[in-house]
């Protein structure tokens, strides 16, 4: 089995300089293009379905790849970024002045707050979602999500991880 890797485009979070995480928000202009250029890469491969998180910006992102490839699309709640908690959405500074323990909590990607999501949860949900992406039966598949999904999958497969996952960047695995 053939796995593409995608990481969704820029969004506006990225240009606000906000947490990110499983808030929702859209594709900018630039990283629509980036998708553009992604999906050029794709043309003329079979791959049998898009897997995508149910983030927004992940959706536009698959939509995007999929005016090229014209395939299947299945959403996957499993795929989505880790929740964190009071943080997600916030800009850096408003997040430093309302949350600063947070903040600092947060340096260690291991803790979290009340309304987040623990690591091992986080984990534990891509895991269980990747696992039955594997068991799909088809042969070839993109998954397009966020960097956190896929850096965590990459880890699971001990591949080495790259220094930063870049917008629209494809990363393919074979099983």
């Amino acid at each position: 089995m053939k796995i593409l890797l995608i990481r969704h485009g820029e969004t506006t979070g990225d240009i606000e300089d906000r947490y990110g995480g499983a808030y929702d928000d859209h594709l900018t202009e630039k990283g629509r293009q980036q998708l553009q250029h992604t999906a050029e890469q794709l043309d003329g491969q079979k791959i049998d379905v898009i897997f995508v998180s149910s983030l927004i910006r992940a959706r536009e992102s698959a939509d995007i790849i999929n005016e090229k490839l014209n395939t299947r699309i299945e959403v996957m709640d499993g795929l989505r970024e880790r929740n964190y908690g009071v943080l997600g959405g916030l800009t850096k500074a408003e997040a430093i002045e309302k949350y600063p323990e947070v903040v600092e909590a947060h340096k260690d990607p291991a803790n979290t707050d009340s309304e987040g999501e623990s690591q091992s949860d986080f984990m534990e949900r891509v895991l269980s979602t990747f696992s039955s992406i594997k068991e799909s039966g088809h042969d070839v598949v993109a998954v397009v999500s966020h960097g956190g999904p896929i850096k965590t999958i990459i880890r699971h497969l001990n591949m080495p991880l790259p220094d930063k996952i870049g917008d629209g960047e494809i990363i393919e695995v074979v099983l």
